[in-house]
């Protein structure tokens, strides 16, 4: 499976334990809208970074474009075994 590239959405900083301060650029997520059951969500991944950028910013968001593989795909891996 090859890797995707990461779609960076916003950043921020940590302030403290349990607190992330952050900015996401709403035009930067438009075409990552998904629809479940009449709602839309997106879904995001937000990491801690370990050494600040050159603004401070020590937290880093992007979309998760990750999706499961499909059935087809599956059932073509446990079908090429030799018994």
């Amino acid at each position: 499976m090859e890797k995707q590239k990461t779609i960076y959405v916003g950043s921020g900083k940590k302030m403290n334990e349990g607190w992330l301060k952050a900015t996401i650029n709403p035009s930067k997520l438009k075409d990552y809208i998904e629809e479940f059951q009449g709602n839309k969500f997106i879904r995001l991944n937000i990491n801690i970074k370990d050494t600040p950028d050159q603004y401070g910013k020590d937290v880093s968001i992007s979309v998760d474009t990750w999706q499961p593989m499909t059935e087809e795909v599956e059932k073509s891996t446990t079908d090429d075994l030799p018994f």
